[in-house]
């Protein structure tokens, strides 16, 4: 059987469960996942050679890592054609594409022209995240809330001018940006004052955020985290803090997958959070015990984060990122995978007869409503997947794979043969 047929006799079977497949596809075109830059080179950037630091950390030495903006670039081409619909892109500060010598407390909008003219191209819209890691401003294991005041004033500006460049990228491509602060601050033993840092993180934060920008244009967020390498017993920007801080300032809360404690999940989250917050950012990760950002996989997680939104209506609100780095494997295969995972989920969920399912439940007929779910388990989820992908034009199933693999060996495996180290790891 074709694609298509297979997905013919699919739909009838969701249809007798009063599912229309095709509308679902429809409404795929609209849930955009914004891919994160720092999966193609390790999280290095442009900005300097420095070794990173402040909670962040890559494992693996896989060939093929990007040097360049333009070989990064070719890198997340090759990536966005294997993955359905138009979505967007996440940068950080630190991939600035620029010749000029500038520090992270001075850069504009000019020294991301050729993103933005690259993603006109390519029909992308533009995230962006101020890079607060990986600089020697970063002392004693904070930024923003230091008890130094030259260290936060730095930041500060660093912060200040990451919203002129967010503000450019929405009104030059037409899609909001939204622009991610995580800072990694904290200690690496029990602290005495655990309220300071916080009220000096408050007060940085809102000193940045002081002048109002369209919101058309660009939309700020905070994201927690539990604790970072150095920053194990104490992290001043947890969960409660930025929680209350987006909130009481009208900012976009960020929930990241790996950013807790290994027993919690943020699917659970999300129907709290939208009742008080105008909007959400997700950062979909993978978390091994803790937060180690692996390769998004079809986990009972995933899924779940995916039938929260669908379930209870929250895409229209919810901005979904990806946030993982792995240096072990292929860095473009690690964007696919990740990426179809992440819209395979979503329309998982699409694919359920929502509405009958809440008047099953309401109705108080538990039997029926665990029956149905386990049922679904069973249906054929993967047909309509595959249509979808070939009525986008890429690659169905693993059909993808070759090609990553044909361009390992023509474009990734010339970058190690410049430096002497073997040139591919695919057979």
């Amino acid at each position: 059987m074709t694609v298509k047929q297979r997905y013919e006799e699919a739909k009838k079977k969701y249809a007798a469960l009063g599912v229309d497949t095709d509308a679902v596809m429809k409404k795929m075109e609209d849930v955009k996942i914004s891919m994160h830059v720092w999966q193609g080179d390790d999280v290095k950037g442009f900005l300097s050679d420095a070794e990173l630091s402040g909670g962040i950390s890559v494992t693996g030495n896989y060939p093929g890592a990007a040097r360049t903006p333009e070989e990064l670039r070719s890198d997340l081409e090759q990536a966005y054609a294997m993955i359905p619909g138009n979505h967007k892109l996440n940068l950080h500060a630190i991939y600035l594409d620029t010749e000029e010598q500038v520090d992270l407390n001075e850069i504009e909008p000019k020294h991301f022209e050729k993103w933005v003219s690259w993603a006109k191209e390519q029909g992308l819209g533009l995230d962006f995240n101020p890079t607060f890691f990986s600089h020697p401003m970063y002392k004693d294991g904070f930024t923003l809330a230091s008890a130094d005041k030259e260290v936060r004033d730095f930041w500060i500006e660093h912060g200040k001018r990451s919203r002129k460049v967010a503000e450019y990228f929405g009104k030059e491509l037409g899609q909001v940006c939204v622009n991610n602060f995580w800072v990694p601050d904290g200690f690496k033993d029990n602290p005495i004052d655990r309220l300071a840092p916080r009220k000096r993180l408050m007060e940085s934060l809102d000193e940045i955020f002081s002048e109002k920008l369209d919101e058309n244009y660009t939309l700020d967020a905070v994201e927690s985290k539990l604790f970072g390498i150095g920053a194990e017993a104490y992290t001043v920007g947890s969960h409660e803090f930025y929680m209350g801080y987006g909130l009481t300032r009208n900012k976009l809360v960020c929930l990241d997958a790996g950013h807790f404690h290994p027993t919690e999940v943020i699917s659970n989250k999300l129907s709290s959070l939208s009742l008080f917050s105008e909007g959400i950012l997700l950062h979909v990760s993978r978390p091994i015990r803790w937060d180690s950002d692996h390769v998004v996989i079809m986990d009972d997680e995933l899924q779940e984060i995916g039938r929260e939104l669908v379930r209870n209506d929250l895409l229209p609100m919810t901005n979904i990122g990806l946030d993982f780095f792995d240096a072990t494997i292929n860095r473009v295969a690690a964007w696919v995978i990740g990426t179809r995972n992440t819209q395979k989920a979503i329309l998982k969920a699409m694919l359920e007869p929502i509405e009958s399912l809440k008047e099953i439940e309401l109705s108080g007929d538990f039997t029926t409503r665990l029956a149905m779910i386990e049922e679904l388990k069973d249906f054929p989820f993967a047909d309509v997947w595959n249509y979808y992908c070939e009525s986008k034009g890429v690659p169905v199933g693993l059909d993808w794979l070759p090609q990553i693999k044909e361009y390992e060996q023509g474009i990734l495996g010339k970058r190690e043969a410049s430096t002497g180290k073997d040139s591919c790891r695919f057979s």
